[in-house]
């Protein structure tokens, strides 16, 4: 704010608290430098939610003190922190490899949305919670067989040799047999086997990780040859 929006202020303020009106020409001069030294980089309102009148009307209103400058400078801070809190930087639209420009789109961004003169930039989910996947997104996996590019695949296959052998098995025509639950350790589907165990108190526990067991790679089989047959009985 500057000087005249700073006047214009502790008017609107001295007609809701006649504690603040100061009758003497300096006593106002002070008042007025006090108001803009610490107020001058606080702006009266923003396109997005701020009003440092309405601040100023609610101090008045619940506090039984005379508003001082920090009374408006807390909630405006306050108002920076919660919309920085709530903004995802987005990838700045500047060249990557010029970093100048690209610090400077993103801090450019922050201070935009800080100040209230954009909205923050919120973080886009592909899915829509747990209850399911986001149809687009269902559609474009079927298109693309996978969210993952075969180039990639392969190159994470000697840190994943696991999810590896799974997929080359799928790929051969064999059963996927972490697609079904164990009823030997009580794995559930995605989840690999683990040794099973009986504890000193008698109960079963499964720690180590260990090969599909052959139940539950029966079960997967079985499950695999009826869904191959289901077509030809309809």
């Amino acid at each position: 704010m500057d000087r005249r929006e700073i006047a214009a202020l502790l008017a609107c303020i001295g007609r809701l608290d006649p504690r603040t009106i100061r009758t003497d020409q300096g006593e106002t001069g002070d008042q007025l430098a006090q108001w803009h030294a610490l107020l001058g980089d606080v702006p009266p309102t923003t396109p997005h939610g701020w009003d440092a009148l309405v601040a100023a009307r609610q101090h008045i209103r619940t506090s039984p003190y005379p508003i001082l400058p920090a009374d408006i400078a807390r909630p405006w801070e306050s108002y920076r922190r919660d919309r920085l809190a709530r903004h995802s930087d987005p990838t700045p639209s500047a060249d990557p490899d010029d970093q100048a420009a690209w610090t400077a789109e993103l801090v450019g961004t922050r201070h935009a949305v800080a100040t209230g003169t954009a909205q923050p930039a919120q973080a886009r989910a592909i899915t829509t919670g747990r209850d399911g996947v986001n149809p687009r997104l269902k559609a474009r996996l079927r298109e693309i067989g996978s969210c993952i590019p075969p180039a990639t695949r392969s190159a994470l296959a000697p840190y994943r040799p696991a999810r590896a052998a799974r997929e080359a098995a799928v790929a051969q025509g064999k059963a996927d047999a972490l697609s079904v639950p164990c009823g030997w350790c009580l794995a559930q589907p995605g989840e690999p086997c683990r040794r099973r165990r009986i504890g000193p108190d008698g109960g079963a526990r499964g720690i180590a990780p260990c090969a599909a067991h052959p139940s539950r790679l029966e079960l997967a089989t079985t499950q695999q040859a009826e869904q191959v047959q289901q077509p030809a009985v309809a």
